[in-house]
């Protein structure tokens, strides 16, 4: 697919004085039409900014839903995320969550597409870019390879998931899988995979003083309720 990009002078201009207030660099990005995505997009999806700014996740690229809501991650894949956090005793709205594109790629019948080499380039390097300056997280979490392959072009997810690496800017990033990659996976084996990543996101906060108001000690207690919640998600 030829992607067409189209590049107000002005506009570029305007991006060279990004500006330190988060509110306005989000409305620069809902305004964005560097590439021809904004042609097909309903919403702009910029991301959410938790209580924690030190712990930010990031994905590949809004879906459907979040298309038509404006927000990241809202559907399935978005559920079994915000059920995962809660296993490590942390709600959504404590973390921030990104995006490596802000609009959903979409092929020419209109199904989700992964985003081109292109699309992820302006994107990030403008927008994501920028977002992480501002809010300077002490553990960014990649989810899925096109996140991941942001802070590390080489990289394989398969190969990757699981550990800790430290970026050229000194970012301390971790490596796990897609949600919708577990729910397409959904095995025993991938399931405990899972919940492993996020023992080692959850003990990796709890030993370096990453959030402010930590996540609550108990929240790994592997009570009979917890597993049959969870296994009962997967289902």
């Amino acid at each position: 697919m030829t992607v067409n990009i189209l590049i107000n002078p002005f506009f570029l201009l305007n991006l060279m004085k990004i500006s330190n207030d988060l509110e306005d660099l989000t409305n620069k990005i809902k305004n964005c039409k560097l590439c021809s995505l904004y042609k097909t997009r309903k919403n702009v999806v910029p991301g959410i900014y938790g209580s924690n700014n030190e712990l930010c996740f990031i994905g590949e690229a809004p879906g459907y839903n979040e298309d038509k809501e404006g927000y990241p991650f809202v559907g399935k894949s978005g559920k079994l995320l915000d059920a995962m956090l809660r296993e490590i005793g942390l709600e959504r709205k404590e973390v921030s969550i990104l995006n490596v594109v802000k609009c959903r790629p979409v092929t020419e019948d209109g199904k989700n597409r992964i985003p081109s080499q292109t699309e992820i380039n302006i994107c990030s390097n403008t927008w994501l870019k920028h977002q992480l300056e501002y809010l300077q997280p002490k553990l960014i979490v990649t989810l899925g390879s096109v996140a991941l392959k942001y802070f590390f072009p080489k990289a394989k997810v398969t190969k990757e998931v699981g550990l800790f690496k430290t970026t050229n800017e000194g970012f301390t990033v971790f490596s796990t899988f897609h949600p919708a990659y577990i729910l397409r996976n959904n095995s025993e084996f991938m399931r405990e995979t899972y919940r492993n990543h996020f023992k080692q996101i959850y003990f990796y906060i709890k030993s370096n003083n990453v959030l402010k108001k930590p996540p609550i000690d108990k929240a790994l207690s592997s009570t009979n309720v917890k597993q049959s919640r969870l296994d009962n998600f997967f289902s």
